[in-house]
């Protein structure tokens, strides 16, 4: 098994996979596994350092999360945060209370002990508290390095064991130096070098794919989305041409325009790619659902199902490529830790029982930015890595109620408009994500001199860095305006134009 410099046990905190993003933005690779990770596989992975996230849980409560008592015996580096380092306080026998004063947001940190390498070329700033519980009383051992206003022991150490805590959050964005706390954590006090890179990466997902496969053949689903077309990428590199079977299922919920797209990228790729047109399989399938978790899982089925279906008129086909991301999997099931689920992904969780394929997922354990710097590195033109992120269910989770043509015939001409004056005013860079939702309910207005009662459309557009967390964006009226007036004009069946201005969390970025 490789060895992974830096692992974090997760404790159910929001931002534990910013951890692990930071560090990786550093050159120290980083993996994510549930706090309760069984010792030996802790111990297989070599790790130079552990980091202990933050969580929603006391440590006094009965049901507190506990890592393995065994990692406190491995002599290697531990940080502690914010629940982390509740928890090492305790287990040193320190004492933890639930705070008279909760902390959330801003705080100045000022450094006590500015000699210690944890600082190293960092000074007195901002950094950012979420706790409803604080240190009452250190360990023996341990010290003060920094504290805050609200927070006396904001960083404490016990620097002859190399263990370090602090009460404030360094893997957010509002902590001034957090980037510097987690690398001095690494190279000084761990030891780690900064060698992990999209180009060694991507060296090493070959290497894995050609052990993985063999001389089998592999069937990859092809969406025409940045991820499918890294995926197919990858496998491009890594195989021979007549063991990768790219595979675009046209299901009818494409954006317009983009299944003859998605057919052109191909041929520049050089990628053979085999197109199956089931739209009205799909559209069959989707008649009369409304829920959106059934939408996901029907799309999810039949995709799996026209695959099988393809996969037969070959041999030896013992695989299916997935572009399935860190993000995917932490939102539809806690397989990193004690996280709530928020939704499931069709291409997360495994295969039905019958279906013969294992899995490739290269992408799996790294974030959609890192996915576009990884398409660079595999010479994929910019503009089709800058594309912004598509789901896989495509357009279905973005009608509210059910899914058919007319609802779809809306929402692909308001999306391509919408579309249209991003990039003419320069905005569609910018952003992370926009497009259009159907949102099924009518409304009164009037045109020329008649009554309508007809269609809602709202705009969604957001900025975001992982997809993790995002803000709507702050674009112009007029520019909102121009998309308003050209939707409702140019398309017969909508008459009212709406902006969402909520952020994730508490909304998804998507609206199901």
């Amino acid at each position: 098994m490789k060895q992974v410099p830096i692992l974090v046990l997760d404790f159910g905190s929001q931002y534990t996979q910013l951890i692990a993003r930071k560090l990786r933005e550093s050159g120290v690779y980083c993996e994510v596994v549930p706090y309760r990770e069984d010792i030996e596989s802790i111990k297989a992975k070599r790790p130079q350092g552990i980091i202990l996230s933050g969580g929603p849980a006391s440590v006094y409560s009965e049901n507190a999360y506990r890592p393995n008592e065994e990692i406190w015996n491995l002599n290697i580096p531990i940080m502690g945060i914010c629940y982390g380092m509740q928890l090492i306080t305790q287990h040193f026998g320190g004492e933890v209370i639930s705070a008279t004063h909760h902390e959330y947001g801003k705080a100045k940190l000022s450094i006590i002990e500015k000699g210690s390498p944890i600082f190293q070329g960092m000074s007195d700033g901002i950094v950012w508290m979420s706790h409803a519980d604080r240190v009452e009383r250190l360990p023996d051992g341990f010290k003060v390095i920094g504290s805050s206003e609200n927070s006396p022991y904001a960083a404490i150490a016990n620097e002859e064991r190399r263990i370090y805590a602090f009460q404030f959050h360094p893997e957010v964005h509002h902590t001034a130096d957090g980037t510097k706390l987690l690398k001095n954590f690494a190279k000084y006090i761990c030891g780690c070098s900064s060698t992990w890179n999209m180009g060694s990466f991507a060296k090493e997902k070959i290497k894995q794919i050609r052990e993985q496969v063999g001389d089998k053949k592999v069937l990859c689903g092809v969406s025409g989305g940045v991820d499918s077309s890294v995926v197919s990428a990858l496998l491009h590199e890594a195989l021979p041409k007549e063991q990768l079977i790219c595979v675009f299922v046209n299901h009818g919920l494409l954006r317009k325009d983009e299944a003859e797209q998605v057919q052109n990228m191909f041929k520049l790729l050089d990628i053979p790619l085999v197109t199956i047109n089931a739209e009205d399989e799909f559209m069959e399938a989707l008649k009369g659902v409304i829920d959106p978790e059934e939408k996901r899982k029907i799309i999810g089925e039949k995709f799996i199902e026209v695959f099988d279906r393809e996969a037969s008129k070959y041999k030896d086909v013992s695989f299916l490529a997935q572009g399935t991301l860190y993000t995917d999997v932490i939102e539809s099931v806690s397989v990193k830790g004690p996280s709530k689920t928020i939704k499931s992904h069709h291409n997360v969780g495994g295969l039905p029982d019958w279906m013969k394929f294992e899995l490739v997922e290269p992408l799996r354990e790294i974030f959609k930015d890192e996915v576009r710097e990884l398409g660079l590195e595999l010479g994929l033109p910019r503009d089709m890595i800058a594309r912004h992120p598509f789901p896989g269910p495509g357009l279905a989770i973005r009608v509210m109620g059910e899914v058919n043509r007319e609802a779809l015939r809306l929402l692909r001409e308001s999306d391509a408009i919408m579309q249209e004056v991003l990039k003419a005013t320069g905005y569609y860079d910018k952003v992370w994500q926009a497009f259009t939702v159907l949102l099924n309910v009518q409304s009164v207005g009037v045109m020329g001199d008649n009554r309508t009662y007809d269609n809602t459309i709202c705009v969604r557009i957001v900025e975001s860095v992982d997809g993790m967390t995002a803000t709507f964006a702050h674009i112009p009226h007029n520019i909102l305006e121009q998309m308003s007036r050209r939707i409702i004009n140019e398309i017969d069946g909508i008459n009212r134009v709406v902006y969402d201005i909520s952020s994730k969390p508490p909304a998804t970025i998507e609206w199901e």
